[in-house]
């Protein structure tokens, strides 16, 4: 299979050659402590080598419950936030027809898959539970703690539209937890009701657990070959474990990444051609967000589809402050082939494109904005995935946490926690009366 490879020529006006190998000496520690859990937030570093020792007697499972699951229902709900959903959505997003939920013939034999607890809106789950009458339902809750207020709230109001639909032992096979091995108030309640339940790894945090059952029985249900995403997260693991920066672009991504940061470069928009990136493009958001961002330091990750934003955040990038650079995913196999007809009367002036497909429009389109970008002294690097699929959805998510873990060892924070996410709560629970 190929390999996801790194352009960085739109660089060349900010970034010597001989400055990336200045480099050389940290990213061999920041290498060597993540794979021998030396670093800092060592303890959760299960997911470095996680392709390489991967479970796959649990994968098993996983495919096991997720074939039970989509043989009996019509709607499958996924309950989680933060790192309990963005990776599930992402894989679904790029994985599954643009109208999935809407189309029983793109959809095929699967359900439909909807997401809750990720927000506070009534108004979405009032909606939500009225969809639900449109078929059988079941749910997957996600959750370490089971105390999280935003799924924690939807799933108590989603138990019991479950329970009073189906009575409280049907419902209870209609439900799966995700969650902690031994301890917390979902795992409590999941081994009292006998749901069927799954591990989250408990060295493994929530944005770095796309390759656990929390990212993989959601993607499973949808029909999504979770084998091949192992795969390709497999050889991203082996392709990327070379620790020399000019053999691994993983690594010259990274450090790339932190040499703009020193010129000044304090925000990365990360942008795609193809909608279906959507979704990776906010999981890619918390996880380089949640992991940088703390002791004053890190890079802002911003996502923008392009494109559409280039008809709205165009100007600001071509020409407002020079503080950011962009990171495109660029997709090598379009696969579309809808082409553009020749119109006898051609009001629109688009006969010049006729025969053309909308693939190479669209990387045209890609080649002159990261042109212009560089003529506007805006830096850039184009990341290139061969196509889109399951193999290279693992391999991708396997390529930023890497690039994620790595940088934020060179940068000199702890990549795995989260201090910071706190603060909100706390302030939440107060107005809201929570006792002490």
């Amino acid at each position: 299979m190929e390999k996801i490879s790194l352009d960085a020529g739109y660089l060349k006006n900010m970034i010597g050659e001989e400055e990336l190998f200045d480099w050389e000496d940290p990213v061999e520690k920041a290498h060597y402590d993540l794979h021998n859990e030396m670093g800092k937030g060592n303890d959760f570093v299960g997911w470095v080598n996680q392709p390489r020792d991967f479970d796959m007697e649990e994968l098993e499972k996983v495919q096991e419950t997720a074939k039970r699951l989509r043989e009996n229902t019509d709607i499958f709900l996924v309950v989680g936030i933060g790192g309990s959903y963005l990776g599930a959505k992402a894989g679904i997003e790029m994985l599954t027809p643009f109208f999935y939920n809407d189309s029983e013939k793109l959809r095929g034999e699967g359900p439909r898959v909807y997401f809750a607890g990720h927000h506070l809106s009534g108004r979405y789950l009032e909606e939500l539970l009225q969809v639900l009458e449109e078929g059988e339902v079941s749910i997957n809750i996600i959750s370490k703690s089971g105390t999280t207020t935003e799924p924690a709230v939807a799933f108590r109001i989603l138990k019991n539209y479950m329970e009073n639909r189906y009575g409280k032992k049907e419902a209870a096979k209609r439900i799966v937890a995700t969650t902690d091995r031994e301890k917390g108030a979902l795992k409590e309640l999941a081994d009292k009701e006998c749901y069927e339940t799954f591990i989250v790894p408990d060295d493994i945090g929530g944005r770095y657990s796309v390759l656990s059952p929390v990212g993989m029985l959601p993607m499973a249900v949808a029909g999504i070959n979770v084998e091949d995403i192992v795969k390709g997260a497999k050889d991203a693991y082996a392709q990327l474990l070379e620790p020399e920066i000019k053999k691994n672009p993983c690594y010259q991504y990274s450090v790339y990444r932190n040499i703009l940061y020193g010129k000044g470069k304090k925000i990365e928009i990360l942008a795609n051609f193809d909608p279906r990136l959507t979704y990776f493009g906010e999981w890619f958001k918390q996880l380089f967000g949640e992991s940088e961002g703390k002791e004053g330091k890190g890079i802002f990750p911003a996502t923008l589809n392009f494109t559409t934003d280039l008809h709205s955040m165009g100007q600001y990038i071509q020409e407002g402050e020079r503080t950011l650079f962009v990171t495109v995913l660029r997709v090598e196999d379009e696969e579309a082939e809808t082409t553009i007809a020749k119109d006898h009367k051609n009001l629109d002036g688009l006969n010049y494109l006729t025969g053309k497909t909308l693939g190479e429009i669209n990387e045209k389109a890609l080649q002159g904005t990261l042109a212009a970008h560089y003529e506007g002294e805006v830096p850039g690097m184009i990341l290139t995935l061969p196509k889109l699929d399951a193999y290279y959805f693992g391999y991708m998510v396997y390529f930023f946490m890497k690039a994620c873990g790595l940088s934020g060892y060179l940068l000199g924070v702890n990549p795995f926690d989260q201090p910071g996410v706190e603060a909100y709560k706390k302030n939440m629970f107060r107005l809201l009366g929570k006792p002490q």
